[in-house]
């Protein structure tokens, strides 16, 4: 058959095919539920003792459990827009200042057991969230509420410290999921891998070893609420690595699988036109960026990070490492969103030795500066390594630095980071809603989530303030580049790069062109089988 490569739309969320698959029919998980494989793994340990916990859970993987059993009074839209009412049957703000916003629940919601879903359940989970303050820093999401009230069993009004445009979008994220008290306890995190809610699905863990290797959604026959539920049931399984989770693909043991695979399977993927898997792409907004710890001595001195982000030669680095996969980045902030702007190209051009030497030497500088750039092993994927070991050689090229990297699995990666064990490490985003604020304030307001030393109070108390207060985003583009510029000069993180969003899927799945929304979230509800076109 005939085969092409299809212009890809701007329309964020939209999942669109590269190439068309040849027959085949038939499904991993049987006619009862459809197979997705991922390679995030689940785990429970002393720093990470809730990761399902909408109170601690800040990680795409958890998320696309979250987003499946709790439901939020908001959903992300199909495609770009504003939040749409979930669980609320209407929600906005009822000032002219941004500042009061009240919802009202739909009728008849209940949760999954049964028990009834009311406006003084929104209240509990959301000021449970912020008075645990977990050390995700996922809270920070909900902190510019000042105070909750309920009106009744459905309505609840939420009275913010300032004003922000962008509140609508935060309920729609699991750490504003509505809970049960009876299940989830005020003062603690609910440990292991216990998870309730009123969504669409109910969830049931296998287990092994410590481990969450399946996720099994269920529908919730009692679920109430703005999505159309396309299966009866779906199995998220988990796998070691990308080898392994190809492997179960090409064997029929799943129906899809999505992060994170490796650019070799997605290149094979690309230019084979002899199987029955269809592989769909998306511009996406996940990102990946170096952080720094600034109080640590080595680099400290904001010359160095200068000097690093004057080195790295993102163009080289994509080539060989991710080919057409990738982007390079010069601001925190993604080319598609509203407000981007190429602050670190503007300050910092091409990569150029003499310029970063320059900069060591004012300093007063002793060169080559030691350093280990840290990243993670199995969190985004087989090809960090490689991408670690190409910045290693660009940085140390230049004579100014000598670094070494070290790998560590995520479960013990992630603590470090959080507790300033390390002075360069690598990181990814994938926002939380697609807005430029939320490329922004989680690495640089009060309590963000790399638990940063770095502050920058007109960044924090002018600059992300003043955006928040503009509905009309375009009006805030000057803050919100005016931000980005503070980043480029100050160099808390150091952007390298902007990826693809891939997912490969069975001919008979349908449903695909959602099955991640603008945040590369799961929305596994989209799903189900048939003639896929």
């Amino acid at each position: 058959m005939n085969r092409k490569t299809l212009v890809l739309p701007t329309v964020l969320g939209l999942l669109v095919p590269v190439l068309a698959a040849c027959g085949g029919t038939g499904g991993a998980a049987g006619d009862d539920g459809i197979a997705v494989g991922t390679t995030d793994r689940f785990t429970v340990s002393k720093d990470a003792p809730a990761p399902l916990d909408p109170a601690y859970a800040y990680d795409v993987g958890p998320w696309n459990i979250l987003r499946q059993t709790v439901q939020t009074l908001m959903v992300q839209p199909h495609g770009e827009g504003d939040p749409v009412p979930e669980a609320a049957e209407e929600c906005g703000f009822t000032d002219t200042g941004n500042e009061r916003y009240e919802c009202t629940l739909r009728e008849g919601l209940t949760f999954a057991d049964g028990d009834a879903v009311t406006a003084a359940d929104v209240k509990y989970s959301m000021e449970r969230a912020l008075s645990l303050k977990a050390d995700s820093g996922v809270f920070a999401l909900l902190s510019n509420i000042d105070t909750i009230e309920t009106q009744g069993d459905r309505d609840v009004v939420f009275h913010l410290k300032t004003a922000d445009a962008t509140f609508p979008f935060k309920l729609s994220t699991p750490v504003a999921g509505i809970v049960n008290s009876d299940d989830y306890p005020k003062d603690r995190l609910r440990d292991g891998f216990e998870l309730d809610g009123s969504g669409p699905y109910t969830f049931r863990p296998q287990i092994e070893g410590g481990e969450l290797v399946k996720a099994v959604f269920a529908r919730n026959t009692r679920y109430k609420g703005a999505l159309d539920v396309k299966n009866d049931q779906v199995e998220l399984v988990s796998y070691e690595n990308a080898d392994a989770m190809g492997k179960a693909m090409e064997a029929g043991d799943i129906d899809l699988m999505t992060r994170t695979m490796s650019p070799e399977q997605i290149r094979k993927l690309s230019g084979n036109s002899g199987n029955d898997i269809d592989l769909i792409e998306t511009s996406g907004l996940g990102i990946r960026y170096l952080a720094f710890d600034t109080s640590d001595p080595a680099v400290k001195s904001k010359a160095v990070r200068q000097a690093m982000a004057q080195l790295v030669n993102r163009s080289e680095l994509i080539s060989k490492v991710y080919g057409s996969q990738a982007e390079p980045l010069y601001s925190l902030v993604p080319a598609s969103i509203t407000g981007h702007s190429n602050s670190f190209f503007n300050k910092y051009g091409e990569p150029d030795t003499g310029k970063a030497g320059a900069l060591l030497q004012e300093a007063g500088i002793t060169t080559p500066v030691k350093l280990t750039l840290n990243y993670t092993t199995d969190h985004y994927g087989p090809a960090t390594k490689n991408e670690f070991a190409v910045l290693r050689k660009q940085l140390n090229a230049s004579g100014l630095f000598d670094v070494t990297v070290k790998g560590t699995p995520w479960s013990k990666f992630r603590p470090a980071g959080l507790k300033g064990q390390y002075e360069v490490y690598g990181m990814g985003w994938f926002p939380d809603f697609p807005d430029a604020d939320n490329f922004l304030a989680p690495f640089l307001d009060k309590d963000n989530f790399l638990a940063s030393p770095y502050t920058n109070r007109r960044v924090r108390d002018d600059l992300i303030p003043k955006s928040r207060r503009e509905a009309d985003r375009l009006s805030a583009a000057k803050s919100l580049q005016d931000i980005q510029d503070v980043v480029a000069e100050d160099v808390p993180v150091l952007p390298l790069w902007q990826g693809k969003e891939y997912v490969a899927v069975r001919g008979d799945v349908t449903g695909t062109a959602y099955t991640l929304n603008s945040s590369s979230t799961l929305q596994l509800w989209e799903l189900g089988r048939g003639a896929n076109g």
